[in-house]
């Protein structure tokens, strides 16, 4: 079997990717052995083929042993993703119940309004006394007492309560997927509890190398903190230089996320380039002769994987690191090393650490950008000469900025659901006061210049105000753009057939991908015109309050308890009316009449279009309705002492509405009674929510 030398973890990687995402989606615990048995049956005939390959003249049928080799390529994938998945292992602590765990801290606890949330790795489970090892992650919730704070760090064991359960599912439309993004992280299953419930062992364990990084950091960021007065650009310099994930005001995030320049807030590639660079031009003196030389690239190696350590070595700055390590050894050796290959090796080696990073929205980015630069940028920087030397290098991070966009334009929309317009304009602002952030940073850190760091903060802050006024620009942004799956793939294909076509002059291709393009726009155009025809009631499923949005077009009239500043209506009830398109919303409460347009409220009562409901709560306790008033829902609301029996006999009604304000005892007492008398009934509570399409 042959492959070209150059790319062959190319070849190899597609197969491994698509072997890990079908061992996520499908697979079960039950299927390592039958992977193992497999591998090795698919290894042996490999083995035995290139064993004798001339005598039994495989070249005869290589096409065949090709495929022998992508399905043991996809069949490794597959087993290294079943095995790194922990709720398929016999010793998982979540298959049974235990009465304490022990678990060890797994990462940095962040402190949010008195709640202390962070991972831990459990190392072993008591039952009647008696110790047993188990594995698994948990995430906890741990409510901090303000008079007696406790401080965690991490590797500390710990006893706590075995309280646990399974993480709960988006339940409202759009919603962020917490389950999913844990899932993807390897965590199944979350506990919130107090101080009470936990006993700190004043012991340690964990990685010593992790350890050392988190506390390194730690002293890093205290020295940003001494010599950084504006909370902003503390938080802006301890981001963007050691990855540590300050509080950064929603007005600076929303400011590098409308300009297309989050990426310098990610301690990612183009970090570890500007390390390189640096350290590079600093010890070039090194390059007259050859053993110094190759000293000088072990040198800047190890500092570069010294600072992706105390960054957390996240996906980006692995990916960074590994290919720079591979480049500086290849030129240390002088050997020629394909860039495309460089990169498969580099996300092979991270997915054989981890194959959950292939969920990883930093990590699929990452790469993909970086496919961007190596593929597009040389194309798009030939479109125009340009004879002056600086104009030249304008033209060159133009390039750059194009190509990386483009690269991840299908997947920036889809997460992140916006597309910034001035992206060239917003990453040639920050490149040079990226560069001297980056380097000052540093500077700081190691050489000990504190004098320079009032410089750095002016720098930060004349930064953070030159995006907030490209943001503020007119047209800055195209936001809520909701693609689903197949819309992303379409796209995704699209583009790239046309960028191919472009570069290689196919117009079939061409044309090909412009059929796709306009039948995506068509669809974009299709969902636009529902919108603006769109009748509908969205019940919105909440832990302690209520929502429901009464939608005509654009327009929604929201009855809440909740207001725009609340996280909960911005995590839980924004998106799903961003999704639909709804642009003026009208907050109104309980108590409040309304009569707007085809919406009117009055004393407890709704018409919306022809859909009625009746509003019943503790105003309606030990009263009689009279009339037998026929509706299309009864909405039940702060516990009502009414019973299922007499609303029937006193209303007419089809559907039965309960939301989260009423206690959990009255809301079963309520379920009860509906089953009783097989009436349709949902609870806008830990299930999904109610949507109600009039047209």
């Amino acid at each position: 079997m042959t492959f070209k030398s150059e790319i062959v973890f190319v070849r190899i990687l597609f197969p491994f990717i698509a072997g890990i995402v079908c061992a996520y989606l499908f697979g079960k615990g039950s299927l390592i052995t039958t992977c193992l048995i497999a591998i090795a049956l698919l290894l042996s005939y490999l083995f035995f083929i290139n064993l004798f390959y001339k005598k039994i003249k495989a070249y005869n049928f290589k096409g065949a042993t090709g495929v022998v080799f992508y399905i043991f390529c996809f069949a490794l994938g597959g087993l290294l993703c079943l095995l790194n998945t922990q709720s398929f292992r016999k010793d998982y602590y979540a298959n049974q119940s235990y009465d304490y765990l022990k678990v060890w801290v797994n990462g940095e606890p962040q402190l949010t309004n008195n709640i202390l949330r962070f991972e831990v790795e459990v190392s072993s489970v008591y039952q009647n006394n008696k110790p047993k090892f188990a594995t698994g992650k948990l995430l906890i919730a741990l409510k901090i007492d303000s008079l007696r704070p406790v401080k965690l760090n991490y590797g500390d064991e710990l006893i706590i309560a075995s309280k646990y359960l399974p993480i709960e599912p988006s339940y409202n439309p759009a919603e962020f997927d917490f389950k999913a993004w844990l899932s993807s992280k390897n965590i199944y299953q979350q506990t919130f509890i107090n101080q009470d419930h936990l006993v700190n062992l004043k012991t340690s364990t964990g990685n010593p190398i992790i350890k050392y990084a988190i506390e390194e950091r730690k002293k890093q960021v205290e020295i940003y903190r001494h010599f950084i007065k504006n909370d902003e650009a503390f938080a802006v310099a301890s981001t963007l230089v050691l990855g540590y994930r300050a509080d950064l005001s929603k007005e600076t995030l929303a400011a590098y996320s409308k300009t297309g320049t989050i990426h310098a807030l990610s301690v990612s590639g183009s970090h570890i380039a500007i390390i390189f660079f640096l350290l590079n031009s600093m010890l070039s003196f090194l390059d007259r002769k050859k053993f110094l030389m190759i000293f000088k690239l072990f040198f800047i190696c190890t500092l570069i994987w010294y600072y992706s350590l105390l960054t957390g070595f996240s996906s980006s700055v692995l990916r960074s690191a590994i290919m720079i390590t591979i480049f500086i050894l290849a030129k240390a050796f002088n050997r020629n090393s394909n860039n495309y290959n460089i990169l498969a090796f580099t996300a092979f080696t991270l997915l054989v650490y981890n194959p959950f990073f292939i969920w990883d929205v930093g990590f699929q980015l990452s790469f993909i950008s970086v496919f961007g630069l190596i593929y597009l940028q040389p194309k798009i920087y030939k479109w125009i000469y340009v004879k002056n030397k600086w104009l030249d290098k304008i033209w060159s991070a133009v390039a750059l900025s194009l190509a990386a966009q483009l690269a991840t334009f299908p997947l920036s929309v889809y997460y992140f659901h916006q597309f910034p317009m001035y992206f060239i304009l917003g990453n040639l602002f920050i490149l040079l006061p990226l560069i001297a952030m980056m380097y000052l940073g540093i500077g700081i850190l190691v050489l000990r210049v504190y004098f320079l760091a009032p410089i750095f903060e002016w720098i930060i802050t004349f930064t953070n105000n030159g995006l907030k006024w490209i943001a503020d620009l007119p047209f800055s942004g195209i936001t809520s753009i909701w693609l689903s799956e197949w819309q992303l793939l379409l796209l995704s294909l699209a583009l790239l057939l046309l960028v191919y076509s472009l570069v290689n002059y196919r117009k079939k291709l061409l044309v090909t991908s412009i059929c796709l393009l306009l039948i995506f726009q068509s669809f974009s155009a299709y969902y636009k015109i529902a919108a603006a025809k769109q009748s509908k009631i969205l019940f919105y499923s909440l832990r302690k309050n209520y929502a429901a949005a009464f939608i005509d077009a654009d327009r929604a009239i929201l009855l809440t308890d909740l207001s725009p500043e609340d996280k909960n209506y911005q995590f839980f009830v924004q998106p799903a009316l961003d999704k639909m398109q709804v642009v003026d919303v009208l907050f109104v409460n309980w108590e409040q009449d309304t009569i707007v347009n085809s919406f009117v409220k009055f004393k407890k009562q709704i018409k919306f279009h022809q859909y009625s409901i009746l509003m019943i709560d503790e105003s309606f306790n030990y009263k009689k309705i009279n009339g037998l008033p026929k509706f299309n829902a009864v909405w039940l609301h702060q516990n009502p002492k009414k019973d299922i029996s007499s609303l029937r006999t006193e209303t007419i009604f089809s559907t039965l509405l309960i939301d989260a304000t009423n206690k959990d005892y009255r809301i079963k007492a309520y379920e009860d009674g509906a089953n009783k008398f097989q009436l349709q009934h949902y609870t806008l509570k830990k299930n999904k929510a109610y949507l109600i399409n009039l047209k």
